[in-house]
């Protein structure tokens, strides 16, 4: 049964759409280069709120090293619409944090194995719940060669592929853990135009543009490129997607980014402390799914930033 988190009146976002309400205007790019095609109505987001969410997962870098100058366009979208600031990764290396949002538990905090015999773990992930549920799920896999591939290849790297580690869901995952395309042409681009996005996506940017091997600079110019696509599209301009942004792991104390993109959450800021685990139940929140494995006892942060789900 989906709950609603919070009811978010057409007044309210009639203001964000305006700009007023959350003082003054952020700095960083102006709003046209967010958002191309606008907030989402008053009459759609008042209608039923979030019901799809896509995860943009980048790599290896903590707050203090993102936010405000090393992604300066992610943080103009952490100011506009919403962020916590007291986020954490659950370990390290890449693969149990994925593992941990995809599917609720770090399991025996895996090193960068790739998918296979001491190598593989249970399901239900969160795209299988959401596919039990006759909800949509996808992966989107920069660079990847061919769906729900199980080998690195060039700036592919599986360890940031979680649907590929749950031999349980493996036709699932190979008609539906595809290659992301350009911003022009491509599996993701294509589920915008036609608001074909899934209840629950993944997106994962290649090595050089999630920050693992390139910069901070290119993660955020790849961001600048794909965030107007992702909004022009009738899932964003109905009020009806989601786009949580953050990364896998850190250094030091794990504290990474978290930013949450959408409708009726207007500069909204949460210090209250929270991980991955968060995001796993955010998912389910979205999706109608119980909270799965170490989610249930995550807090609620759809609650915490005023984000209504249908």
């Amino acid at each position: 049964m989906r709950r609603v988190a919070r009811l978010i009146g057409a007044g309210l976002v009639s203001c964000l759409a305006a700009g007023c309400g959350t003082g003054a205007a952020p700095s960083g790019p102006p709003a046209s280069a967010s958002a191309p095609g606008g907030s989402p109505s008053p009459a759609a987001t008042a209608g039923g709120g979030v019901s799809k969410i896509l995860v943009i997962m980048e790599e290896n870098h903590s707050t203090g090293e993102v936010f405000p100058r090393g992604m300066p366009y992610l943080w103009h979208l952490a100011r506009r619409y919403g962020r916590a600031t007291a986020w954490r990764a659950i370990t390290h290396p890449s693969l149990p944090n994925y593992l941990a949002i995809f599917s609720g538990s770090a399991f025996n905090d895996p090193q960068d194995c790739s998918p296979g015999p001491g190598c593989s773990y249970p399901g239900p992930s969160v795209f299988g719940q959401a596919l039990a549920l006759g909800e949509t799920a996808r992966s989107y896999e920069e660079s990847m060669p061919q769906p729900c591939d199980h080998a690195d290849s060039g700036e592919y790297a599986v360890r940031h592929n979680p649907w590929a580690y749950v031999p349980g869901e493996a036709a699932e995952c190979r008609a539906d853990d595809v290659a992301a395309g350009t911003p022009s042409r491509g599996a993701l681009v294509s589920d915008v135009r036609a608001g074909a996005l899934p209840t629950v996506g993944l997106i994962t940017p290649n090595l050089i543009n999630d920050a693992h091997d390139g910069t901070l600079a290119q993660a955020d110019a790849w961001l600048r490129r794909w965030m107007p696509v992702l909004m022009s599209g009738p899932d964003w301009r109905r009020g009806r997607l989601a786009i949580a942004v953050t990364f896998d792991e850190g250094d030091g104390a794990n504290d990474v980014p978290f930013v949450l993109i959408a409708p009726g959450v207007p500069g909204a800021v949460t210090g209250r402390p929270a991980d991955h685990y968060a995001l796993t139940r955010l998912i389910d929140q979205i999706i109608g799914a119980r909270p799965l494995r170490r989610a249930a006892g995550a807090p609620g942060v759809a609650r915490q930033l005023g984000l209504a789900t249908r």
